[in-house]
């Protein structure tokens, strides 16, 4: 996940921040906010509070916020520092290496790269005092965009409107290392989650997966960059920021949504999908005191069989193996079976499903890899990579 630190200048245009901020984080980037004076007058801490789902800063002298992420920290954290609106002030003193604000003292103390984006009247942008400081950051080693040109809230028409905020979305992400998102121009399905086969209109069989593996990893490959399809079974859990959701219920249906999202550079199959179903009842069945009714199982498709079979593979195919016995035997058996490329293992005899921590081993043609006991998240995050790796070998 890259790390976005976004400085909001005092202009009309701050209202784009807003914008931007929602753009970065279904792009999966984090984001952090430092709100300027000037800023606060046209939006609020509250705002971009919500919409990050981050703090906000807003001052220097904030006893609380500098004990808890002091300045320094929080300039060097992030991989991107953008300005958006830099405004001709805030400019001018970035230009001159001022530091009498949060904003400009982050900037002065920062070691990670910095991209502007300017807001200002045309006048006030085509000025030589201007000029010179934009020269000035651009021989700094600061990137400062170009303005768009147009009408502008004061009545006049020129350049210096601030640019449109999927147009600074691209510049961060060209601006950002090819470290941090080296899935960039990859689609990457995902599973996630139990199936529901119903019974009747009431019942149905089910598993007890979560689906908080299948929905770590997706959010794990968002944040390196990966255009992310997520199909995900009946949970209650949050989509990851930079991911596509495509909700279904069943094993049909989930079979369905896979072949529909194809193309993919790589599938990782995580959903405990239900091996049988059965021929469901149009009404409520009826408890009628006599003998329980026989349900006859009918086995469902194969998905991961299906996909590492079909003519539209992914390059990468990993499935996923949940075992109360025997985990890496059945494991080594269910690759060959399945023609996977990768079954990531893991015993689901005690809290796993459920649970925050998950103890997996990675079963390739080359061997068997076992990691010790982490948190999900963790998991998913050390997956991410691998794949990452994976995918780029190859290519």
């Amino acid at each position: 996940m890259s790390h976005i630190l976004l400085i909001v200048g005092g202009g009309i245009a701050a209202y784009k921040s807003c914008e931007l901020i929602r753009l970065l984080r279904k792009a999966g980037h984090s984001v952090r906010c430092v709100l300027t004076e000037g800023g606060s007058h046209f939006v609020t801490p509250m705002t971009l509070a919500a919409l990050s789902e981050n703090q906000v800063f807003t001052t220097l002298w904030d006893l609380k916020d500098e004990a808890e992420m002091g300045h320094i920290q929080l300039s060097r954290e992030a991989d991107l520092v953008v300005v958006a609106p830099g405004t001709a002030d805030l400019m001018a003193r970035m230009a001159n290496g001022h530091a009498d604000d949060l904003a400009t003292t982050l900037l002065l103390a920062t070691d990670t790269p910095v991209l502007v984006a300017p807001a200002m009247n045309v006048r006030m942008w085509l000025h030589p005092a201007t000029q010179r400081n934009v020269a000035q950051l651009r021989a700094d080693g600061v990137e400062v965009m170009a303005p768009d040109e147009g009408a502008m809230a004061c009545g006049e028409f020129g350049p210096g409107r601030l640019p449109e905020p999927p147009a600074i979305l691209a510049a961060i992400e060209a601006k950002l290392t090819p470290v941090h998102r080296p899935l960039a121009g990859r689609h990457v399905l995902v599973t996630a989650g139990p199936t529901h086969e119903p019974i009747d209109p009431v019942r149905y069989i089910a598993n007890r997966s979560s689906g908080r593996q299948g929905f770590a990893v997706a959010g794990a490959l968002a944040a390196l960059g990966a255009r992310v399809t997520l199909i995900a079974g009946p949970v209650t859990l949050p989509t990851p920021a930079g991911v596509t959701r495509v909700n279904v219920e069943t094993a049909r249906d989930m079979a369905q949504a896979v072949a529909k999202a194809l193309p993919a550079d790589a599938a990782v199959m995580v959903a405990a999908v239900a091996d049988w179903r059965v021929e469901a009842a149009g009404q409520k069945v009826k408890k009628d005191g006599g003998a329980a009714p026989a349900l006859t199982l009918v086995e469902n498709p194969d998905i991961l069989a299906t996909l590492a079979a079909s003519p539209n593979r992914p390059a990468l195919v990993v499935g996923f193996a949940a075992e109360t016995e025997h985990v890496i035997d059945h494991a080594v058996a269910k690759r060959l079976r399945k023609r996977a490329d990768w079954i990531v293992a893991n015993d689901v005899s005690g809290d796993v499903f459920g649970g925050e921590a998950n103890r997996v081993h990675i079963v390739t043609a080359q061997g068997v890899e076992s990691w010790e006991r982490m948190s999900k998240d963790e998991v998913a995050t050390r997956l991410a990579q691998r794949i990452a790796d994976a995918l780029q070998a190859r290519s």
